[in-house]
């Protein structure tokens, strides 16, 4: 932004998917401006906007101080520290430090390209992963005990299409087993296909940065996963509008009781259900994945939601002012729990709080274990896979076999020619 003497600090927001994470952000700036009597000009974008005004405002130079948004951990920040286009944050984090779990920490040590060094390039707000929600009511009337699911991965989903199966026998001809995105333009599709390969010990990225791609065993965990999540919806079990899904439509069709489940990379479904006690407490479950093909426990990745500070910034010291008081344990406890627990703190002092710890809540209480065995994503390791995700390489691949027709052996070897030239030609 264009520099005065006493122009306010230029913050850009993640719109909120409710009034109070909106709010709680604004209450903790309010608190900010008052400490400090400095201004803020704060400004909301929705989460796609958000990267779009980003990536122009680079090439215009007209960059906010501060950036916070839902996705950018994966498609957009990896990239600005590699391109040394953000503040050094070191000086916040070090004192709080030992408030903060190991994983978040790793998830904004970032490599700066340029000085040939990593360090710290953004701040940890809250984490997320990929959570799998469905009506237990819906099971209870396909003779499913909603309280027996098994555990083992081919059993577990098999379970959905029974479901489907019997409801289609008592007339439920609109309801499908799997509400599971299958298009090229959701992200959702990338976070959920992800925990496939997972599933299949599919290691793209080792922990050095290191693109693994080229031996037999990775290709035929990929060809596994896509095999097995696009049988689903060849078989019928998934909505045909799946395969043109954008990012809130499993959502929509779970919430109008049009699929038995669905997964979700945060815990919006059932956070936009707060205020109906039936749905939320009653029919809603939120579990756990199931072990892998394997046996072994699935591990879950994590994204860690982060706030940073652009480097060309004139205000560095306001922008960190800012960025050190908004994290602190009792200003980020107010804005994790003002988004209806979409959000899982980073800190172990907030994972202590209530909102965490009752028992009656049926998708809050149980969240804790999803965390106990995480993956780092990607992005951590090295940026250029923000720009696998950034192209959908997951959906493209899926939907080569949905629409083109080709064979899942064809669409992963589509898949690993293109994430192969991207890493070729990263910047």
């Amino acid at each position: 932004m264009p520099d005065s003497p006493d122009r306010p600090l230029q913050v850009w927001w993640s719109e909120g998917y409710y009034p109070e994470e909106t709010e709680a952000i604004r209450r903790v700036i309010d608190r900010w401006e008052t400490t400090t009597g400095k201004l803020v000009e704060l400004t909301f974008y929705s989460e796609k906007d958000l990267v779009v005004e980003t990536e122009k405002a680079l090439q215009q130079g007209t960059l906010p101080d501060v950036i916070y948004g839902y996705s950018i951990d994966t498609v957009l920040i990896p990239k600005l520290a590699w391109n040394d286009q953000l503040a050094d944050v070191t000086s916040i984090i070090e004192p709080l430090k030992k408030q903060y779990i190991r994983e978040a920490l790793d998830s904004v040590y970032y490599f700066n390209h340029p000085k040939k060094a990593r360090s710290y390039y953004a701040v940890p707000i809250s984490q997320s992963t990929t959570h799998i929600h469905y009506w237990q009511d819906f099971l209870s009337k396909a003779k499913v005990n909603p309280r027996q699911l098994p555990q083992e991965w081919s059993s577990f989903w098999q379970i959905w299409k029974t479901a489907q199966t019997n409801l289609r026998q008592q007339g439920e001809t609109t309801i499908y087993g799997l509400g599971l995105p299958m298009s090229s333009i959701a992200t959702d599709t990338n976070n959920i296909f992800e925990q496939f390969l997972e599933a299949y010990n599919v290691q793209l990225v080792d922990d050095q940065g290191n693109l693994n791609l080229d031996s037999s065993q990775e290709r035929q965990g990929i060809v596994a996963a896509l095999k097995n999540y696009t049988d689903f919806y060849q078989q019928g079990f998934v909505p045909p509008q799946a395969i043109t899904w954008n990012d809130p439509d499993n959502n929509v069709f779970f919430l109008s009781n049009l699929t038995v489940m669905t997964a979700n990379p945060t815990l919006s479904i059932p956070g936009s259900q707060r205020q109906d006690p039936i749905n939320y407490n009653e029919r809603m479950r939120t579990i756990p994945w199931p072990n892998k093909p394997d046996k072994t426990p699935m591990r879950n990745i994590t994204y860690v939601k982060q706030i940073a500070i652009f480097q060309e910034t004139s205000y560095l010291k306001e922008a960190k002012s800012l960025v050190t008081f908004l994290v602190q344990p009792e200003n980020l406890a107010k804005f994790i729990e003002g988004s209806q627990g979409r959000f899982f703190p980073v800190m172990p002092v907030l994972m202590k709080r209530p909102l965490w710890n009752n028992p009656q809540d049926a998708h809050l209480f149980n969240l804790k274990v999803q965390f106990d065995n995480p993956r780092l994503a990607y992005t951590v390791f090295n940026p250029a896979y923000s720009e696998v995700l950034s192209q959908n390489i997951w959906g493209q691949a899926i939907q080569k076999i949905l629409i083109d027709r080709q064979s899942p052996e064809q669409a992963a070897d589509f898949a690993i020619n293109k994430i192969k030239n991207i890493f070729e030609n990263w910047q």
